[in-house]
């Protein structure tokens, strides 16, 4: 496991110590290597799971796969070297036109992205994870020893206007939905609203409330990261099950409209949902990300032309079609190294948004709301990951960051998996309540 950041960061905060305080400097190295073993041994122990992790299809192949050491941030050697058990792959789906053409193009793309992640676990790698349906699954597939795999969707989008397709996409293992990403969909307004105040359907849409009490009577979770603070009230006044927050952050600590602010936090808390903390550098510390992005840009395009590569801003790579959007994404890829390399060479650095940044908000949302509502994301291959837990292979660092705030395994048990699998069982039991109730009348 990775624990060299974070390990480092002690080590300069030992600070330098002089002869006369040798006994005093063995004291502190073994309250920490102590420190360390109680982290790796609750590590051990708890079942921990991430709950938004991005896929791409073609890193699920026959040549190119998760068994492989790949340069994504998730794969199953790096899951296995950083302990992360249970991973929520995303069937993602970006915005388009509110069409039927853009309904059929984004339906297929979700198809492709379930029939991935199936392919995974029962052609590719079948020995090593399994797809996880319920939290039952999820501790029988880990006492076996298997990684586990479950299936969220984020953006309700490619359920077009056919409330059947949430059927469809639950059969499929799907078990959590967003009904919108980074612009309105048909079934609701998209936070990215907040921006210039424009809204669609000031909330939920008519199709958005079928579908919301469609995903009710499955059993399948109402994630509320990407709808807007008014669709998520809607959700909540409607939802008789606990909703979830799949990947955000406190916007009292980060002002940024993918977070949460303190009503809605009362109002996941008094629905008895959870929220997971993101690991998004700049939904943790926007002040710290804009300082270190600044330098890194400049880095970046510096290399690009060396590399007699254009150099296009994110709204740009954005605007392009899908195939030359990958394209230059994988072009950017190989670019990342080289950017690297110069920025070590630097004299001075900003320090990039870390683990610490990270437990600073999982504190603030756990003093606000309570140790029961409060979990734990990465958004992983969706720009997700900070300095400590860059990628699966450092996720050990999280769980010592928490042993160094003073939680208890119990409550550290809750924070990685205990919670959420908690209002998993319970959309369940409701869902079952719900099919009882139809049948009687």
């Amino acid at each position: 496991m990775k624990t060299t950041t974070l390990l480092l960061f002690t080590s300069l905060s030992l600070g330098i110590v002089s002869c006369n305080q040798n006994k005093t400097s063995e004291k502190k190295a073994m309250s920490e290597t102590e420190l360390i073993a109680k982290a790796k041994a609750i590590h051990k122990n708890v079942i921990t799971l991430d709950t938004h992790c991005d896929i791409n299809v073609a890193n699920f192949t026959d040549s190119i796969n998760y068994t492989q050491e790949l340069d994504t941030q998730i794969t199953l050697p790096k899951m296995k070297e950083g302990g992360l058990d249970v991973a929520w792959f995303i069937v993602y789906t970006g915005q388009d036109s509110l069409t039927p053409s853009g309904y059929e193009k984004a339906y297929a793309n979700a198809i492709s992205k379930f029939d991935a992640i199936h392919r995974l676990t029962t052609e590719i790698a079948p020995n090593e994870i399994a797809l996880a349906l319920t939290s039952d699954d999820v501790r029988r597939i880990h006492s076996e020893g298997k990684k586990v795999a479950m299936i969220g969707i984020e953006n309700g989008y490619p359920v077009g206007e056919d409330l059947s397709r949430v059927a469809e996409f639950y059969e499929l293992g799907g078990r959590y939905m967003s009904l919108a990403h980074n612009g309105h969909s048909q079934l609701c307004d998209s936070n990215t609203g907040e921006v210039n105040d424009e809204w669609l359907h000031d909330g939920l849409s008519d199709l958005g409330k079928q579908v919301i009490v469609e995903m009710n009577r499955l059993g399948m979770m109402i994630d509320v990261s990407h709808p807007s603070k008014k669709a998520m009230k809607d959700m909540i006044e409607l939802s008789k099950a606990p909703i979830i927050a799949s990947h955000s952050s406190a916007r009292a600590l980060c002002n940024h409209s993918r977070n949460l602010d303190d009503e809605q936090l009362e109002w996941l808390k008094e629905n008895g949902g959870v929220v997971q903390t993101v690991a998004f550098q700049s939904y943790l510390n926007k002040e710290k990300d804009d300082a270190r992005t600044e330098v890194e840009i400049e880095v970046a395009k510096q290399v690009a032309d060396s590399l007699g590569m254009e150099w296009l801003e994110r709204e740009e790579v954005m605007a392009l079609p899908t195939v030359e959007r990958r394209a230059y994404f994988e072009q950017y890829r190989k670019l990342i190294p080289l950017r690297d390399k110069k920025l070590e060479k630097l004299p001075e650095l900003p320090p990039q948004v870390d683990v610490v940044d990270f437990v600073n908000h999982i504190d603030y949302l756990v003093k606000k709301i309570g140790i029961n509502h409060v979990g734990i994301s990465s958004d992983f291959d969706g720009g997700g990951g900070i300095e400590g837990w860059s990628d699966a292979s450092e996720t050990f660092n999280v769980t010592l960051e928490l042993v160094r705030r003073g939680y208890s395994e119990a409550e550290i048990e809750k924070l990685w998996s205990g919670n959420l699998l908690r209002v998993l069982d319970e959309v369940e039991a409701i869902a079952k309540e719900i099919e009882a109730e139809a049948a009687r009348s």
